[in-house]
């Protein structure tokens, strides 16, 4: 079972959140807030807030009331570019200079270990026993043999 969070237009570039959420790509869910909790960036808080609202959303999913969030870990997490807002700085000697405010929405997919451990369960697909050539190594082979019944014709 499967989970995700969205959080859109959030206010700093993605090159800044993406330094923050390669540290809990593929870890435990609890590890993963703690690392988020304790991080001294800025945009650890809004990934700890979105990490929070995927974890609330896979246990209100379940049916059966509260999933263990020591089974749940972070499956994917991403950052997509949002608008920029584009501003005008003075320049000396009467030009411009172009800012550009970024921003981006993060999304956070959170999954229990179960479904994990069943997808890794399933059988393997019987292997073929014999493969045939393909049909050049057929016609090499059939040249080789020709050969060779030459050569022993003109010895004879």
């Amino acid at each position: 079972m499967e989970a995700q969070a969205l959080n859109r237009f959030i206010g700093t570039s993605p090159r800044k959140m993406m330094i923050v959420i390669d540290l809990i790509r593929g870890k435990g869910v609890e590890e993963a807030l703690s690392i988020l909790h304790f991080s001294p960036k800025h945009s650890a808080k809004d990934a700890e807030k979105v990490l929070r609202s995927a974890i609330s959303n896979l246990q209100s999913k379940d049916q059966a009331g509260r999933v263990d969030t020591a089974t749940m870990y972070v499956k994917e997490v991403f950052v997509n570019g949002g608008p920029m807002a584009k501003r005008i700085s003075p320049a000396p000697m009467g030009r411009a200079f172009r800012i550009r405010k970024r921003s981006h929405h993060l999304t956070i997919v959170v999954a229990t270990r179960d479904a994990k451990v069943k997808a890794a369960a399933k059988p393997a697909a019987p292997k073929v026993a014999a493969v045939e050539p393909t049909p050049k190594a057929k016609k090499k082979a059939t040249k080789a043999t020709k050969q060779e019944s030459t050569t022993e014709t003109k010895e004879s």
